[in-house]
């Protein structure tokens, strides 16, 4: 079993998500976090990642390091994305294996899921429709991952996992406009229009506002990371949400609320950019193991824009 004495690896520790896993475990009492930057390691590389595990004798391995982007990064860099991750997971996978990893984790997003479902969507709806266009490699990608985790326990008996997260947002999140996902996206672009001099504030948004998604904040997925770090599962591919679901026009609106009520948030219609219209996801698996989310939203909101604020002053 995993306790705070395990040699745990956590890949991807400078991300939104890792940065959150690292500061959750510590807070917990894990004593033995192993890290590395991605100069000195190219998760990439399956030699120098077998060299590293082989010197480290790590006990677990948690998967956060990941290509990530936006709708239109996706939409630019497919290549990219579908090679980077199928070469991160893969050599993380096979080479935990090898090492006798006691316990991994992959982390992924609901974006794996098919397109067309309009009700929360179960683990076991997987691969039973069409991907949406807009992010289909990255998807796929994560797809292999769960397949090949599946793959192992089923053949080796291993104790891997994959959780599927929805919408991620918290502390050192990426806010680039090109790359980010649209809740940070909304806070830069909203408070940046505060900023301007004059009545006229206008916000422009991508697409139109009408998709809805649900939120979660990094912390309670590093919480359920650190959760199912300890527990034996009987399946392996686990949602992790929460109850918050509107739709982007309606967080741009409380956002703005938040912020500064006299911008004016105009949308430019373009459906391609909506990617799909819902991606709810049914937590209904992590909650029979009795994880369930204790976010407050518009606390955790309110701390986000807050952060932004003093990281632009």
């Amino acid at each position: 079993m995993i306790n705070n004495q395990s040699k745990i690896f956590v890949a991807g520790h400078k991300g939104m998500l890792g940065s959150s896993i690292i500061r959750i475990l510590k807070k917990k009492g894990y004593k033995k976090l192993i890290t590395i930057d991605k100069k000195k390691l190219d998760l990439r590389n399956q030699t120098s990642v077998k060299k590293f595990f082989k010197s480290k004798k790590i006990d677990a391995v948690i998967i956060a390091a990941a290509k990530v982007g936006g709708i239109k990064a996706n939409i630019k860099y497919p290549a990219n994305f579908i090679s980077d991750n199928l070469q991160i997971q893969t050599n993380l996978i096979t080479t935990s294996y090898s090492c006798k990893v006691k316990k991994l984790i992959l982390f992924g997003s609901s974006c794996i899921y098919p397109k067309h479902y309009n009700r929360p969507i179960k683990e076991n709806q997987i691969m039973t429709g069409v991907l949406e266009e807009t992010n289909e490699s990255y998807a796929i990608a994560k797809i292999t991952g769960i397949k090949m985790i599946e793959a192992f326990n089923k053949q080796y008996n291993t104790d891997y996992i994959c959780l599927m997260p929805c919408n991620l947002f918290g502390p050192n999140d990426n806010y680039d406009t090109q790359n980010s996902h649209f809740l940070p996206a909304l806070v830069k672009k909203i408070y940046l229009a505060s900023k301007k001099k004059g009545k006229k504030k206008i916000v422009k948004l991508w697409g139109t506002g009408k998709p809805l998604r649900e939120v979660l904040h990094v912390d309670e997925v590093a919480n359920a990371c650190e959760f199912f770090l300890r527990k034996k599962t009987k399946k392996s591919l686990i949602n992790i949400g929460s109850s918050i679901e509107m739709s982007i026009k309606n967080y741009a609106d409380l956002v703005k609320k938040k912020i500064d009520p006299e911008i004016l948030i105009k949308f430019n219609n373009d459906k391609k950019l909506d990617g799909v219209m819902r991606k709810k996801l049914n937590l209904d698996l992590a909650n029979s193991y009795k994880w369930k989310s204790k976010m407050n939203f518009s606390k955790a909101l309110d701390e986000i824009i807050m952060d932004f604020k003093n990281s632009y002053r």
